[in-house]
């Protein structure tokens, strides 16, 4: 099973001068993260900065395992999104078993599930505010942004 990779034919040079993170979404319809890794049958990828985002492939896969989690032994169905979903830092899905996660997080992807469906209009705005703010330290990384100390990562908390 190979992805099938639909991308923009012209795309922009540069959003803005920052370096975007590369995140993807479980879709089925394109609009709606709606499924789980396994069962996905595309998968929306967009470049976000605090102040831009653009979409700029979807990976469509056409073997997807039952949304009820079984999977084929024999046939490794999650290998392959793992490998086309390379360079992303965070995947969201509404669901993804241990073994399938576990490949994701060796590729460097960080999986973040939800418990219900949500639009991927407000994954983007979430992501952006997170941008925004400070973001975690493996998200700075893999921005490219400098470290800072432990103090100043936790600077505005204060003790409970």
């Amino acid at each position: 099973m190979t992805a099938r990779r639909l991308c923009l034919i012209e795309p922009e040079e540069t959003m803005t001068s920052e370096t975007p993170l590369k995140i993807a979404i479980a879709t089925n319809d394109r609009e709606t993260l709606d499924a789980h890794f396994g069962s996905a049958r595309t998968f929306a990828v967009y470049e976000v900065t605090p102040t831009a985002s653009r979409m700029v492939e979807v990976l469509a896969f056409d073997d997807a395992t039952d949304q009820d989690g079984q999977h084929d032994l024999v046939d490794d169905r999650i290998t392959p999104k793992v490998d086309a979903l390379a360079g992303c830092a965070l995947l969201f899905v509404l669901a993804i078993g241990g073994p399938a996660a576990a490949k994701v997080v060796r590729a460097g992807i960080h999986p973040i599930k939800r418990k219900a469906p949500e639009p991927i209009a407000d994954l983007i705005a979430q992501t952006q505010a997170m941008l925004d703010g400070t973001p975690p330290p493996f998200l700075r990384k893999a921005l490219g942004r400098p470290k800072t100390g432990f103090a100043s990562d936790y600077a505005g908390e204060s003790a409970q």
